[in-house]
């Protein structure tokens, strides 16, 4: 039985465990640029990089709007620059996710098929399983960054979160 005098202590150890992911705690990461045939890391075009920045951003707005918290990565920026890209790396997202007190995961990947034609993929994911819950993937013809958060909002919206997703409702 607990006494009154090692709550304290308790409450001490208690806050240096990392907390249970709450169901709703997602991890959204970065888009990235996939570029089949390139062997190793390549400076991203500056248009580029805004672009995925932008796109990032629209998706982090679209999954908060649906009402799931997410996560700080901030803490997990080395393992996230070692890691990436995550498109590559099975189970990695996960891991960091999981390490960050989410419960959920989302991440993905632009691909160049023509210079006006990309193909913008999505993940969801458990993060302790690693289990695909949902996913989608959607051609964006024009670069620019209209299309570009076109094609975030519409994947969003049709494909990862047009029902609840399973065991989440």
């Amino acid at each position: 039985m607990l006494s009154l005098r090692t709550l304290p202590a308790l409450a001490v150890l208690l806050a240096g465990l990392p907390a249970a992911a709450a169901p709703n705690d997602v991890a959204v990461f970065g888009i990235e640029l996939a570029e089949p045939g390139t062997i190793g890391p390549r400076p991203l075009k500056p248009q580029d990089a805004r672009r995925l920045g932008l796109a990032t951003d629209a998706l982090r707005r679209e999954v908060a709007g649906r009402g799931l918290d997410l996560v700080d990565l901030g803490p997990q920026a080395a393992a996230i620059r070692r890691d990436a890209p995550f498109y590559k790396c099975e189970g990695c997202a996960e891991k960091i996710a999981q390490a960050a007190g989410a419960a959920l995961v989302v991440y993905g990947y632009v691909q160049r098929s023509a210079p006006q034609v990309l193909n913008l993929t999505i993940t969801v994911t458990e993060a302790g399983s690693g289990k695909v819950l949902r996913g989608g993937q959607v051609v964006i013809q024009g670069d620019t960054d209209d299309t570009w958060l076109h094609g975030v909002r519409s994947l969003v919206k049709n494909r990862l979160f047009a029902e609840p997703l399973p065991n989440r409702s």
